[in-house]
């Protein structure tokens, strides 16, 4: 799309960044909350070559209707869960739009490389409670890839892009009709061979399928599956053709379960998350204070907690701000600044040295008797 800061999109969301293809960040000018807009390519014979002014044709304003239902429908104070706002089309685009709060998404993040399994295992935990909410209320989420992910400054992780996977999943539908064949060519088209939309099942045991996918592609830096084609993709997910998942360490007992081709021996949201509270219960304790101010825990499901700045000590400078990626995973984190000196005698010695000097103040003494009575 073209267009910068500034520009209005929907009659109310202001543009604050220069837009990347199909996706910007801009500020809800009726409630002056960040959010980031997705757009979705409606084909011709949806918008009928309308002008942005004109009436949206009706099969569009049905694909706005459907997003806006599961909106309505999912949880929306849930602190995992990005808030889905609504959907608009404006031209030959379907926007759907979701609350932003500062982070990055776990794609951007992987760029730098995979994540440890400890880490990874804290994220898989944030998501897992999101999904766990989703199928409570009788929704299934279908787009739970790495870009859907946002990574927030407090390092929990929310789950978004429900609203864009509702749109993708309805155009197939109205494109390529409820199966066959042309129906898996458009979907092709749209999702690209992205291995998390692809399970060979639906519903909740196809996030959680796809929750799997997530886990080893965050430890192992790669998608399980090969991910070169559409057709490559799909024949390797049902010939059950996947990579060990040996390389998630401590991870891979979950993983494995996670991605079992039979739905019925994989475990659910909630029961992913009672695993992944085993393992980080059982995590290995840092052996610095570097690492135990990176060591990861199973955050409770409250509201998420602002990043507050450290206190200066006296006669230290106060610490950088810590980077949205790497505060807890311990991967290229950035070093405290103005941590106090250690001490000069190490505590263990303090003892021993204790003793030995009241030892030699016993001996002078006896020496200095012996001296003066002789």
């Amino acid at each position: 799309m073209r267009g910068g800061p500034g520009q209005l999109l929907g009659g109310r969301y202001r543009l604050t960044d220069r837009p990347r293809p199909l996706r910007a960040v801009a500020v809800d000018e009726r409630t002056g909350e960040s959010v980031l807009l997705r757009g979705l390519e409606l084909p011709a014979l949806l918008t009928a070559g309308q002008d942005p002014e004109d009436e949206v044709p009706e099969q569009a304003d049905r694909l706005v209707r459907r997003v806006a239902a599961v909106g309505s429908a999912a949880p929306t104070r849930h602190p995992r869960l990005l808030r889905g706002v609504g959907a608009f089309v404006e031209g030959d685009l379907l926007w759907t739009v979701e609350e932003r709060p500062a982070g990055l998404s776990l794609a951007e993040l992987l760029t730098a490389g995979p994540v440890p399994p400890y880490r990874a295992a804290e994220l898989a935990a944030d998501l897992a409670g999101a999904l766990r909410a989703l199928h409570e209320a009788g929704l299934v989420h279908g787009n739970l890839t790495a870009d859907a992910v946002l990574v927030c400054e407090d390092g929990a992780a929310m789950l978004g892009g429900l609203l864009s996977g509702v749109a993708e999943e309805a155009l197939a539908e109205d494109l390529g009709g409820p199966g066959g064949r042309r129906r898996y060519e458009v979907r092709a088209a749209l999702v690209g061979p992205v291995a998390e939309r692809w399970p060979l099942d639906g519903g909740p045991a196809g996030d959680c399928w796809a929750l799997g996918v997530l886990v080893q592609r965050m430890v192992g830096g790669r998608s399980p599956f090969p991910d070169g084609s559409v057709p490559e993709l799909v024949t390797a997910v049902r010939d059950g053709r996947r990579a060990p998942v040996d390389v998630c360490g401590p991870l891979a007992p979950v993983a494995e379960r996670l991605l079992q081709p039979d739905p019925a021996l994989r475990p659910t949201a909630e029961g992913v998350r009672s695993d992944l509270a085993v393992l980080l219960a059982g995590a290995p304790e840092p052996v610095d204070e570097e690492s135990a101010a990176r060591a990861v825990v199973l955050r409770p499901e409250g509201p998420l907690v602002p990043l507050r700045p450290r206190r200066r000590g006296r006669g230290t400078a106060g610490a950088p701000a810590a980077p949205v990626a790497g505060a807890a995973d311990g991967d290229g984190g950035t070093a405290r600044a103005g941590r106090s000196k250690p001490p000069r005698i190490p505590p263990a010695l303090l003892g021993p040295l204790l003793v030995g000097g009241v030892f030699l103040v016993l001996v002078l003494g006896v020496a200095a008797v012996v001296l003066f009575a002789g």
